[in-house]
């Protein structure tokens, strides 16, 4: 293990970042489209194309089932073609012809065809507790606390009487048990008072600390309090606790997810924030130069993202497919072909928007504005 991570490292820094990019990445969407494919199996559709990438393809090969495998060489997503998805209206007599009988998409049943869209967000979600679980068997669940480390000189918090030893049990009337959920609370509240309690020499004690705004702007800026968190353990746990602190972290890493998108929608966070293709490669890199550990554990919370963005009902999305089926089920027929074809282009038109943004953010704020900058100035 040593001899391979040295030999990771002797790679240079932009080939080990794409490489690293192109591994994440790849196991994400092969998961995902993973999951359509065997529930598609399940539900007894065929399916015609698994493809990882987009583009020519590298690599090609059909099983004995029929279904066609192949590997593009664009590495930015990934697809699985169901036999018969076309409407049968919208077909040719020769298509319809080629059609297997009993086995195309759109003869099944609405609650299958449910079940097949939703398969590859639920695999994303199943594949990040598995992953969760296996980090806290192998290397430990990190069983950090609320003490302070430290207290940076004339911060917000040596001003609200914070000392380095102090525990914070609560913020604002709310426990934290992690230091985590003390920077959660912390960030969109920059120049709002907090009211802190804390434990200090076995007392308790309520302090009111008014967080600095970091980066200045009035949407786009994060509280701090100045503080350094105290020293984390991990602690090896065993499978059934593994697991289910797997589905806890899952849980939560959710739930933070939802928050920070409310607070965007709410001006409580810049969408300065969001991030893309160009940020998670650069991550990626980043992590696979700290150890196999860190960069299944980003794997792991790239893929809760990916399963939660493909649940949002927006069509062209797994989740605006499932607000269809769900209105076909309620109606007792399909939407008229022009409303689902609205609402497919305003989806796309959405998903570009936020495209756009996140590469903007990437690119600007990321560390290839950084390189500009640098050239520039």
């Amino acid at each position: 293990m040593d001899l391979l991570a040295q030999a990771w490292n002797l790679i240079p820094s932009f080939p080990r970042t794409l490489i690293a990019f192109a591994l994440v990445l790849g196991v994400l969407v092969f998961i995902h489209e993973m999951g359509h494919y065997l529930a598609a199996r399940w539900r007894g559709i065929h399916v015609d194309a698994f493809s990882i990438g987009f583009g020519r393809p590298l690599l090609r090969g059909t099983d004995r089932r029929g279904t066609e495998w192949r590997l593009g060489w664009i590495p930015l997503g990934g697809y699985v073609k169901l036999h018969g998805m076309e409407v049968p209206e919208e077909t040719d007599a020769a298509t319809r012809a080629s059609w297997r009988p009993g086995q195309t998409f759109h003869q099944k049943p609405v609650g299958d065809r449910a079940i097949v869209v939703a398969a590859g967000p639920v695999a994303n979600y199943l594949l990040a507790v598995l992953l969760f679980a296996g980090l806290g068997m192998a290397v430990g669940r990190p069983t950090g606390n609320t003490a302070v480390g430290a207290v940076v000189e004339g911060s917000a918090a040596e001003r609200g009487g914070l000392r380095a030893g102090d525990e914070i049990l609560a913020l604002d009337g709310e426990r934290v048990a992690r230091f985590e959920q003390v920077q959660r609370h912390v960030q969109p509240r920059a120049g709002r008072p907090i009211e802190l309690r804390i434990a200090r020499e076995g007392e308790e004690r309520t302090l009111t600390v008014t967080p600095d705004a970091r980066e200045g702007g009035p949407q786009g800026a994060t509280g701090v309090l100045g503080i350094q968190g105290g020293a984390m353990r991990l602690e090896r746990l065993g499978p059934l606790d593994a697991l289910a602190a797997g589905v806890s972290q899952t849980a939560d890493v959710t739930w933070q997810s939802l928050t920070s998108i409310g607070e965007m929608l709410s001006g409580q966070r810049s969408a300065r924030d969001l991030g893309g293709p160009i940020r998670i490669a650069e991550i990626s890199g980043e992590a696979a130069s700290l150890g196999p550990a860190a960069l299944v554990s980003l794997m792991a919370l790239l893929s809760v993202s990916l399963g939660l963005l493909n649940l949002f009902p927006i069509p062209v999305l797994d989740g605006g497919h499932l607000v269809f089926y769900a209105l076909e089920a309620i109606r007792g027929r399909p939407l008229p072909p022009k409303a689902q074809e609205y609402g497919f282009r305003a989806g796309f038109a959405l998903l570009a928007t936020l495209f756009v943004l996140v590469s903007w953010n990437d690119i600007v704020h990321g560390s290839i504005g950084k390189l500009v900058a640098r050239l520039v100035g």
